[in-house]
């Protein structure tokens, strides 16, 4: 496990803190996605310049590469010799979707572009309901073709809470 990407079903699934605490547990430098695609108030970052930083990244012997942004997946994929997919159900992902904005009232996550205020709206609560069951079956058939055509990529599902735990609890380093 030496170029990981962490991916999940959606927003709230617990991407970044898993990213964080394996990172810590690894001993390896942890990229979110978002704080190369927000730029201050929540202006995005031109396709270029986003899949640069990418690119810099993914340049370098270790990394953990957090967050999904389909328009750069394949580009992270070339790269990453593990993989793993958080899903966890829709009404977990909203309530730590509403959860986080009431905790970072005001504030800027350390996980998101600097100048990017917590928000949250509902288009992307719509947006997150809305696209939840397909992006799961998706994301689930593109990791079972993966698993087919490139055996040696380590794929890791964790499908519930109980899953990430363990996950953590089983890991020596």
């Amino acid at each position: 496990m030496e170029r990981i990407m962490v991916i999940g079903v959606s927003s709230g699934v617990g991407k970044s803190t898993f990213a964080r605490l394996l990172g810590e547990r690894l001993d390896m430098d942890v990229h979110h996605l978002d704080t190369f695609y927000w730029r201050p108030d929540w202006v995005e970052a031109p396709l270029e310049d986003f899949l640069a930083d990418q690119e810099e990244v993914l340049a370098l012997d270790q990394w953990i590469l957090e967050g999904n942004y389909s328009n750069s997946i394949d580009l992270r994929l070339k790269h990453a010799n593990t993989i793993i997919y958080l899903e966890l159900p829709l009404h977990v992902c909203l309530y730590r979707v509403v959860k986080r904005r009431l905790s970072y009232r005001g504030k800027t996550r350390p996980d998101i572009g600097e100048g990017c205020q917590e928000k949250l709206d509902w288009p992307f609560l719509k947006f997150i309901i809305t696209t939840y069951y397909s992006r799961k079956e998706n994301l689930r058939n593109r990791l079972a073709e993966i698993q087919r055509n490139e055996p040696d990529k380590v794929i890791i599902i964790l499908d519930s809470r109980k899953k990430i735990a363990a996950y953590f609890s089983n890991r020596k380093g």
